[in-house]
């Protein structure tokens, strides 16, 4: 009779943590969904409402998001910045924390807490407006990923992974012969990959939802970013969601288009490389997460 209980409980237990899971699903699933049945509905449809399915099919708000105007110079930029912003961040701050696990380099100790300090305080727009321009990068890809190279975080994560190998691989490579630079290229760095992997995927978000370092210092056309001119247009949008039929009409403005139609795609076209790109790497960010977080 007691084992029958037992297993009752625990049955009532698993169906509740079912649906709480499922519930937990739905709620961080279904709004990415919405977004994306309402960019491929036809637009005036859409409006009557877009629950499961789309309203119609129509691919009309993503062709007219790829014929705006300087979008494949932007998109070009926005990858080039993510592909190059993320090697430039992983290996520097790879690099800097592996320096700092050393203790024969001098100050390690004191250089360390100023990376600390660096997660705690910030200077604030203003100082860091100036110094930008003081370095010379306005109007500069470098200012893309030059200030992003070390990231306290980042070399805190990888620093305590590094800290957990065993020290016998550095001594038996320094024996026959090898420098911390090759210790580093060809056992530290291939070792620390699940942690590496981890940071990749922090600092490629991070490099393509950017758009704050554009907005104020680049005013230069080629060197603007998806994000950015997709932000521009679809605050544009909102003008045009006051304007009636024959306005828009009277206007030029596209009929097949809704303002909300144009934001969905947008959102879609900013969020779907990080989306695809993600579950490649998930592996190692969780095996990262657990290892660089934790010293044993």
């Amino acid at each position: 009779m007691i084992m029958k209980q037992k297993k009752l409980s625990d049955m009532v237990f698993d169906a509740v943590n079912y649906m709480l899971l499922l519930l937990l699903l739905v709620v961080t699933v279904y709004p990415f969904y919405y977004i994306f049945i309402y960019s491929i509905s036809d637009s005036f449809e859409a409006q009557k409402g877009v629950f499961l399915w789309p309203a119609g099919f129509s691919l009309e708000s993503y062709k007219a998001s790829f014929r705006l105007k300087g979008i494949w110079d932007s998109a070009i930029v926005s990858v080039s910045r993510t592909v190059l912003g993320t090697v430039i961040t992983v290996l520097c701050s790879a690099f800097f924390a592996y320096l700092i696990t050393k203790r024969e380099m001098p100050f390690r100790k004191l250089i360390y807490r100023f990376v600390l300090v660096t997660m705690y305080f910030n200077a604030g727009f203003i100082p860091w407006y100036l110094t930008m321009k003081a370095y010379g990068l306005q109007n500069n890809f470098l200012l893309y990923i030059l200030p992003t190279a070390l990231i306290g975080f980042y070399i805190i994560l990888i620093k305590t992974f590094m800290e957990q190998m065993p020290p016998s691989l550095e001594e038996s490579a320094k024996i026959d012969g090898a420098g911390y630079f090759k210790i580093f290229t060809h056992i530290v760095f291939p070792l620390s990959m699940p942690i590496i992997a981890t940071i990749a995927v922090f600092a490629a978000v991070g490099q393509w939802n950017t758009w704050f370092d554009n907005f104020f210092l680049v005013s230069n056309p080629k060197l603007q970013t998806l994000q950015l001119l997709l932000y521009n247009f679809l605050s544009q949008t909102n003008s045009i969601a006051g304007m009636t039929g024959e306005e828009l009409t009277r206007n030029g403005q596209v009929r097949v288009m809704t303002p909300q139609s144009v934001q969905m795609t947008i959102t879609m076209l900013v969020t779907l490389p990080i989306v695809v790109v993600y579950p490649f790497l998930q592996r190692f960010f969780v095996k990262g997460i657990m290892l660089g977080a934790v010293k044993g």
